[in-house]
């Protein structure tokens, strides 16, 4: 059970990402372009909180003198050391590690899956939308399922870039911690790329801390507190049934009003397609701290549920020469840096903390009863999933 609901989850993220639309520029074309996506997740039960970074560059020039060699000077609050080396592909295998691996770990999922969406008491008409995992999988997805109108804002990757370079890889031991901070000066250098130079004002965001409850309608309300720096929020969930026989149910919630999915509402967007997104009813707004899971979805899935809530931030541009006011001169940038923000939150409606996981009970639920003196134990199926994905372990 536990496995083919990691592989209908993957499968679901894949085929979020390809429908993606990639956003063009009209800029002329710079020398190297560098990016930075830097996040903040909430503690899962208890946990604390992880920060996150990644570091891509991508140039049109070849490498001189050699391999690819470039590194990311960090200020002293990274806590990192001097500097994180960007590693290059290994010459003939210019995919990225992670979507080779998804290709080879790619399975045919079986059974279903039922997607709800919209903030609310009770699912909207026309829910759910049920797609066979097997069909999805050979192609065939129902019209006007994933939105178009959500771009993909694809930075520097191997495929558009002649020599290319990220962090996180294997030739660096240096991680973010929870003390990390972003704020002074950057510095890139390479062999393959202009010097890029920039400083940083905008710390890591925090992550916001959802609070989940049970409705007597069945519904579980969503509330969190406002995000410092946020643009906008967007909310999914999901939860399963074993139907026996290897088949299962997968439920998939958002919170968007409207059946649109896809892009980059899982990662990082900018605040300009954010406003936008929020205009067409797909983002919450800033100012919104508060969303309903219908009482469908809960009926559908079961009681044990994993969710998530994106706060997209704010973004950070740099570039050399900077793009002149007047439009109608030409701008030849030699390089261009972004650096792109987000924080997360989660909520595992009805979970016990990760002691009295440990402990095999729960404790107080959160209408204050008692727990029963007999320890409950956890459920062995759909639990070690989502304890799993919740970065805990094998679960039990």
């Amino acid at each position: 059970m536990k496995q083919r609901l990691l592989v209908a989850a993957g499968t679901m993220a894949a085929l979020l990402a390809g429908t993606a639309v990639i956003a063009q520029s009209a800029d002329s074309s710079p020398e190297a372009r560098y990016e930075m996506d830097v996040g903040t997740s909430a503690g899962m039960m208890g946990q604390s909180d992880t920060r996150e970074m990644t570091l891509r560059l991508g140039s049109r020039l070849a490498a001189t003198g050699g391999a690819p060699k470039a590194d990311h000077f960090l200020p002293d609050g990274m806590r990192m050391g001097a500097s994180v080396p960007l590693a290059s592909p290994e010459p003939g295998k210019p995919e990225e590690k992670y979507e080779k691996e998804q290709r080879e770990k790619f399975q045919r999922p079986k059974g279903r899956l039922l997607i709800f969406w919209g903030c609310g008491a009770h699912a909207g008409p026309g829910q759910p939308v049920i797609l066979d995992f097997a069909k999805m999988a050979a192609g065939q997805v129902p019209p006007d399922l994933f939105s178009a109108s959500i771009p993909s804002e694809i930075g520097p990757r191997p495929s558009n870039s002649r020599t290319y370079g990220d962090w996180p890889n294997g030739k660096s031991r240096a991680q973010v911690s929870r003390q990390s901070s972003l704020i002074g000066q950057h510095r890139i250098a390479g062999n393959y790329s202009p010097e890029i130079a920039f400083a940083l004002n905008q710390d890591f965001m925090a992550p916001p801390k959802v609070k989940s409850s049970s409705a007597p309608d069945g519904s579980t309300p969503l509330n969190w507190g406002a995000v410092p720096a946020a643009t906008g929020y967007y909310a999914w969930a999901m939860s399963a049934k074993d139907n026996g026989k290897d088949s299962s149910d997968m439920v998939w919630w958002a919170s968007s009003a409207s059946r649109q999915f896809g892009g980059d509402l899982w990662s990082w967007l900018s605040p300009a397609t954010v406003n936008k997104l929020i205009g067409q009813k797909v983002v919450m707004p800033p100012s919104q701290t508060s969303c309903t899971i219908p009482a469908e979805v809960k009926a559908a899935g079961g009681e044990m549920m994993m969710g998530f809530l994106n706060a997209f931030g704010p973004e950070a541009n740099f570039a050399f020469p900077e793009r002149p006011k007047d439009p109608k001169i030409a701008w030849h940038p030699k390089w261009t840096a972004k650096v792109r923000y987000r924080s997360t939150g989660n909520f595992m409606p009805g979970m016990p903390s990760v002691g009295e996981m440990m402990m095999g009970q729960r404790g107080d639920d959160q209408d204050g009863k008692k727990p029963d003196d007999k320890p409950k134990a956890c459920k062995p199926k759909l639990g070690s999933f989502l304890k799993k994905a919740a970065g805990l372990g094998n679960g039990c």
